[in-house]
């Protein structure tokens, strides 16, 4: 089979497409033929060496397909299942290995691209809006990268939540697509102080809850968009990762609350998992949850994949087709 392979940590030129052997399954594991591939910025640090792993590797996580062959004592899919999941072994491939338990079926209306587009960052979205901090009616929130895969899929799902979305994004066409997710306002960062604006947006008030993805040249700047009790949730670092912070600071600025939060610890049991995604891709098969694909690319240009996600050209979800 046809696999991406990183051999030394770095740019995005150490993805390699190389010939490898197709996985077996071992035991509690499937083996997944796969037809998209999720992009994502964890799959990024792990090429970097920021989130180490043992060289060499393929990467990806997320990826839906066909159950080709399970191993011993797999009792929650069979061959031919379509499935999808977002903790498997080496996704940038024709096949890939998963823990079975971490495997979800899919409805006949969701396809393996749109599967792969929404399974992460939907349960991201998911999580971050109904459980972190759940949002209610009269609530106002700062979602930072509202164009993103993640950006969108919260700007809906907070929407369906009745609160109120402020979005940022950097280009009007970006702005455009968060507006048709749900976002009330968008700020266009490139043109205006977006602490001023939602400052302006609030009549002075602030947001209960920012939702920061970006990390470093946004972090202290959102702080100040924070109603006092409001909480800042960091769950990534498109920018680069966060300086240490003392937390007296957060008392200074209205004793805030600041969460790290990662999709692992909301999805840490099987029901949980299923839980969530169920509801996801029922909304999905049912037109209520628009999911958009913003590029589609071979694995061997992987490369071509990475440079314009981190340099944040692309809206909705990046997928690799083996």
């Amino acid at each position: 089979m046809k696999a991406i392979r990183v051999h030394s940590t770095g740019g995005p030129q150490t993805l390699r497409l190389e010939e490898m052997p197709v996985p077996v399954p071992g035991t509690g594991q499937v083996l997944i033929r796969v037809e998209a591939a999720g992009v994502n910025f964890i799959d990024v640090y792990h090429r970097q060496g920021l989130y180490p792993v043992p060289l060499p590797f393929t990467p990806g996580r997320e990826a839906a397909g066909v159950v080709e062959r399970i191993g011993e004592e797999v009792t929650t899919c069979r061959p031919g299942d379509r499935v999808a999941s977002e903790s498997l072994v080496g996704g940038y491939a024709g096949y890939a290995l998963a823990p079975a338990d971490r495997v979800v079926p899919l409805p006949d209306r969701v396809t393996s691209r749109t599967a792969a587009a929404t399974m992460l960052q939907g349960l991201t979205a998911h999580y971050l809006a109904f459980s972190t901090y759940p949002l209610r009616p009269g609530h106002t929130c700062l979602v930072h990268a509202a164009a993103g895969g993640v950006g969108l899929l919260l700007c809906q799902m907070a929407h369906r939540l009745a609160a109120r979305v402020i979005g940022t994004a950097s280009t009007e066409e970006k702005a455009r697509l968060a507006r048709g997710a749900g976002a009330d306002h968008v700020i266009l960062y490139t043109r205006e102080d977006f602490v001023a604006e939602t400052k302006r947006l609030t009549a002075g008030a602030g947001v209960q809850v920012v939702y920061d993805s970006v990390g470093r040249t946004t972090f202290l700047k959102g702080l100040d968009c924070l109603a006092p009790l409001g909480m800042m949730v960091l769950y990534g670092q498109s920018s680069g990762p966060v300086a240490p912070l003392d937390p007296q600071l957060l008392n200074q600025k209205g004793s805030l609350f600041l969460t790290r939060p990662t999709l692992a610890h909301y999805v840490l049991t099987r029901a949980e998992l299923l839980r969530r995604a169920k509801e996801i891709f029922g909304w999905v098969a049912d037109g209520s949850l628009s999911v958009r694909i913003g590029m589609e690319a071979p694995l061997a240009a992987a490369a071509d994949a990475h440079v314009e996600l981190e340099a944040r050209r692309t809206t909705g979800k990046v997928l690799l087709i083996p």
